[in-house]
């Protein structure tokens, strides 16, 4: 075997369960991230399924970003006995904790004596390191490696990674890229993606390599607009949403809503000036009805040297983008059930963000029991629906004419509200950004690992790839591992 050498514990037959192993020589190696597969592609019981591989040698864990696609089988790993450092970017090591905690309550243990033997031995091995910044983690019999991660864009704290290998002798280093997620461009909390200088090896996800996503440019008007009819119904908005990225991401734009509404209001209140205000915007409440999207915001919050220029000039002229004076927040489940029944009996206009995005589990689901069967409410899709999930039940009726039904905990529910999906919300690169960022060297890699995505995204991102390079007389190595 020649080294550097990849062999590869998930994410390659599926899109979740990202887990790459980097070997430097026969027994020296880092892990890229160790992520839990989801969904229809994960067996039962995967979250309590043993780590799968052998872990001698692995030096390091590199996580890209805090998904539980990328670090949901921490807990395995720790259970086999790994004890090496977790390397991440500074927002990251305060994400991950928050992360893994709930995701540990919910699918392993609740016992508050394992949770906190778990956390402090997870606090104990995580490393935060800066982006931009070489950091050496192996130097040892020959052989160096050292890593630097840069923005990816797809999560606050998200990194592609940079590993710089060297051997014994003259011979120049090799540099192998894993890209882990990469945003989307647009994101208005973000900073946006500068593609690697160099990469003798690139993994590449490809999530998105078969698609280009919907225009992101007036994503917040049609917002605004669904806001502004469900509030002319006396409705409630549901918003079913993860806690992680696409939360903060939406209570940003609404409160850039709120601002707009609030100047405009002032403009028409002038002396002189007869007020029409047919819908009162100062008065409606944006429920966040999530605690672990409340624990996750506060550290964004905290974290506000790591957003984009534009939302850092908002903090700094008093505006509070994830904090703002609208925004309530339920916490306890008795909360949370006084405020499903008040906002059914009262009909008054609120906006609910709640989770879980795809409503096949946690608070959104009381709330669609108790209103799904009201025209004056709307559900409004802001993320993706896998087949099977009740919101893809849900989001499929969206137009739909006559008697539509869900289950929902084995009981029916008529669907009566209105359906709105807005596209443009995807954290994920699409088919001309994994593109831009493969090709954005000043010399191709000599071999492209395509990753992270189903059969044909890969495919139809390895034909697009190829023709790009050939057209400027480069051909890469397009590898798809499975």
């Amino acid at each position: 075997m020649e080294f550097p050498a990849l062999s590869h514990h998930g994410g390659t037959r599926s899109v979740t369960g990202s887990c790459h192993q980097l070997h430097l020589d026969p027994a020296t190696s880092l892990l890229i991230d160790c992520g839990l597969e989801q969904g229809s592609e994960a067996p039962p019981g995967a979250e309590f399924a043993p780590i799968g591989f052998d872990i001698a040698g692995i030096q390091a864990l590199v996580v890209t970003h805090v998904h539980l696609d990328h670090v949901g089988r921490i807990p395995a790993l720790l259970a086999a006995g790994f004890r090496g450092p977790i390397l991440c970017s500074e927002p990251s090591a305060k994400l991950l904790p928050l992360v893994l905690e709930d995701a540990y309550k919910l699918g392993i243990s609740a016992d508050p004596v394992q949770i906190d033997r778990y956390l402090t031995l997870l606090e104990r091995l995580i490393v935060p390191l800066p982006y931009e910044q070489w950091h050496c983690v192996v130097e040892r019999g020959g052989v160096a490696c050292s890593i630097r991660l840069q923005c990816a864009g797809h999560l606050l704290g998200s990194a592609y990674v940079e590993c710089d290998v060297r051997g014994g002798g003259d011979e120049p280093s090799s540099r192998v890229v894993f890209s882990g997620d990469l945003g989307a461009p647009g994101n208005p909390l973000l900073r946006p993606v500068q593609p690697p200088e160099r990469a003798d090896i690139l993994v590449l996800e490809s999530t998105y390599g078969d698609r280009l996503h919907a225009d992101r440019s007036d994503r917040q008007q049609r917002l605004e607009a669904v806001i502004d009819r469900a509030l002319a119904d006396n409705g409630t908005i549901l918003i079913p949403a993860f806690s992680l990225g696409r939360t903060q991401e939406l209570l940003y734009e609404i409160e850039d809503i709120l601002h707009r509404k609030a100047l405009l209001n002032e403009s028409r209140q002038a002396p002189g000036d007869d007020p029409v205000q047919a819908i009162d915007w100062s008065r409606l409440p944006i429920i966040l009805d999530s605690p672990l999207a409340q624990r996750i915001t506060q550290a964004y919050r905290e974290l506000h040297e790591y957003w984009n220029h534009e939302a850092r000039k908002r903090l700094s002229e008093g505006r509070a983008p994830l904090g703002f004076a609208q925004l309530v927040c339920v916490d306890t489940h008795a909360q949370h059930q006084k405020v499903v029944n008040y906002l059914k009996s009262t009909g008054r206009p609120a906006i609910v963000i709640a989770g879980n995005g795809m409503c096949s589990g946690g608070r959104i689901v009381n709330y669609l029991k108790a209103m799904l069967g009201d025209a004056r409410h709307e559900v409004v899709f802001v993320g993706y629906q896998a087949k099977g999930t009740p919101g893809a039940v849900i989001q499929a009726s969206e137009g739909a004419e006559g008697f539509v039904q869900i289950d929902l905990d084995g009981r029916m529910y008529d669907i009566k509200v209105k359906v709105m999906t807005l596209g443009g919300y995807s954290a994920h690169a699409d088919q001309k950004g994994l593109a831009a960022f493969a090709t954005a060297m000043a010399a191709a890699p000599a071999q492209i690992l395509l990753v992270h995505g189903d059969m044909k995204a890969k495919r139809m991102l390895r034909n697009v790839l190829e023709q790009m390079f050939a057209s400027k007389g480069e051909v890469p190595q397009m590898m798809i591992p499975y």
